[in-house]
């Protein structure tokens, strides 16, 4: 058995692995890259394998970085059975098709600059009438039951706990006069997420492909952050300003959704109960067509959500349903709420701010010192969300440069990725436990601090794969090859074009700088960490001109 990883190596975006075994090629995965323009790029790049040659492929979950490039595999060939969880089934079907529509409206604003500079228009990646056609070869299955894909391949869909359908994927392979389990986790879920069970807990495994986003951190606790949200709205509210709620279309929104409702139940002392009116008592829209067609997906799957919200809702108290929530399907219903005074929260993707109707709340709140952007799930570097988050004082949007004026808060407890303890729980759940740990899906800092937790704490070997290299899961773990990325023109052309644009951005980079450290109201803090991002700045130009 072979696998060669192929996405979300030492990042945390692209998940692709091929796996060979027993006469069959089949994929885990197909994610889109996401984040940094470079690895956006990626996803216009040939596949390092012939589509049209696999022969089935296992989808751990819905999210973009997960399943995107279904579509262009599809279209490139592939025409067999996608074996993933009911729940991720119906979550494609609106996910696929929005991420095409995105895919049309950006390619056609590329398309007009290019017209402009007298460039050929270029095809978008896919199309949302594609993305809609390569649904039909989707196979729905329910966790807990073994699968016979080959007489000599079976697998099992295990619930995750991440979001709506999730899966850890057991896969069983007979070859060679003997039979090796291998588990991939997909992306293991926080064990207090609001609705969702936990992620399930494996008894046995011969290797083990694990997620490893929050591998150097640990999360607030539930409690906590419930008080927190709470105590940040309150606040904005009571200043008459807005809280903005970057969040991911797909569960993070649902989960917001819910711990709102259920906060009246936390505690009942006066202070308690007048920040809760003020919440009440203002509206709350949810401004994404995808998150109100997701939120109807998780209302049709209810048998997935924890038993005693499954018996609230048998009682008529929906959890997704509130006074004062409103959601908002058009576009001129998503403009209307930045004409609007009234103090609100607005929940909207994308979560790490790089696409859709988010955008435009940013444009008109983050300047003003009285809202709130109120982040609740990972942001990856390259991201508008990243920028805001790391205490970016003026940002770029729309072409047009935004003062960073509001109040930035991030919650991380309400991540839907495992942090540090979970990630160690999982595997010390193991009764028999892997004789090798590959980590995938996180940042460099993160697997290599837990690369050393798990091998200080369990003695188990563990590997952080390169993209592209082939492991044989034999009794010694080797590598037996290593595909390199290609380059074609235009990313070349690229390349170039971005040096263009650093030369005037640093440019601009060295005058907003020299005003803050000449400001002498400027906090000893705050010339600390602008002193900090010199000195990365600094290590990662010497990175490009020593590679």
């Amino acid at each position: 058995m072979k696998i060669t990883f192929l996405g979300a190596t030492k990042t945390v975006t692209g998940s692709n692995f091929l796996v060979e075994a027993a006469g069959k090629k089949f994929l885990v995965d197909c994610g889109m890259w996401q984040g940094k323009a470079e690895q956006e790029m990626e996803n216009s790049q040939e596949f390092e394998f012939n589509p049209a040659e696999i022969d089935f492929m296992l989808l751990t979950h819905a999210h973009i970085d997960h399943s995107g490039r279904i579509p262009k595999l599809y279209n490139e060939g592939f025409k067999n059975k996608i074996y993933a969880h009911k729940a991720t089934c119906d979550l494609c079907a609106l996910m696929l098709p929005d991420s095409g529509h995105i895919q049309e409206m950006e390619i056609e604003w590329k398309n007009k600059k290019r017209k402009r500079k007298g460039e050929q228009p270029i095809a978008p990646l896919y199309t949302a009438e594609e993305a809609a056609r390569c649904l039909e070869i989707f196979e729905a299955v329910k966790y807990d039951e073994i699968i016979e894909i080959t007489p000599e391949i079976h697998v099992r869909f295990n619930d995750a706990g991440h979001m709506l359908g999730s899966s850890i994927i057991e896969i069983w392979v007979k070859e060679d006069g003997k039979e090796t389990k291998t588990v991939f986790t997909g992306d293991l879920g926080n064990n207090d997420i609001p609705l969702l069970d936990s992620p399930t807990m494996i008894d046995s495994t011969d290797y083990l492909v694990m997620e490893s986003t929050y591998g150097s951190r640990l999360h607030v606790r539930n409690d906590e952050k419930a008080q927190l949200f709470l105590d940040i709205v309150s606040e904005t509210l009571d200043n008459e300003g807005t809280v903005v709620i970057p969040s991911f279309a797909v569960g993070r929104t649902q989960e917001i959704l819910y711990e709102i409702n259920k906060l009246k139940e936390n505690k009942d002392d006066q202070e308690f109960r007048r920040k809760y009116k003020t919440l009440m008592k203002s509206p709350v829209y949810v401004d994404s067509p995808l998150a109100i067609s997701a939120t109807e997906v998780f209302k049709d799957n209810t048998e997935l959500f924890e038993e005693n919200i499954k018996e609230e809702i048998l009682r008529g108290d929906n959890p997704l349903e509130f006074p004062g929530l409103k959601f908002t399907k058009t576009a001129d219903e998503s403009k209307a709420l930045n004409e609007d005074q009234t103090p609100s929260i607005i929940i909207s993707a994308s979560g790490m701010c790089e696409v859709g109707r988010i955008k435009h709340h940013l444009k008109h709140n983050l300047w003003n010192p009285n809202s709130t952007i109120l982040f609740v799930g990972y942001q990856a570097p390259g991201t508008l969300g990243y920028e805001i988050v790391n205490g970016a004082k003026k940002v770029k949007i729309f072409g047009e440069e935004i003062a960073v004026n509001a109040r930035i808060e991030y919650i991380e407890g309400y991540s839907g990725h495992a942090d540090q303890e979970w990630l160690m729980n999982f595997i010390y759940s193991f009764i028999t436990k892997p004789k090798h740990i590959f980590l995938v899906h996180g940042e460099e800092e993160s697997q290599r601090v837990l690369k050393e937790k798990i091998e200080t704490d369990t003695n188990l070997q563990v590997t952080i794969p390169e993209f592209g290299e082939t492991y044989d899961l034999s009794e010694q773990i080797s590598v037996v090859g290593k595909i390199e990325r290609k380059v074609d023109k235009p990313l070349r052309t690229e390349i170039i074009q971005r040096l263009d644009r650093l030369k005037s951005e640093i440019n601009d980079m060295d005058m907003y700088v020299r005003q803050d450290v000449n400001d002498d109201e400027l906090k000893d803090e705050d010339i600390f960490r602008i002193n900090e991002k010199i000195k990365d700045l600094e290590k990662q130009i010497l990175n490009v001109i020593e590679g």
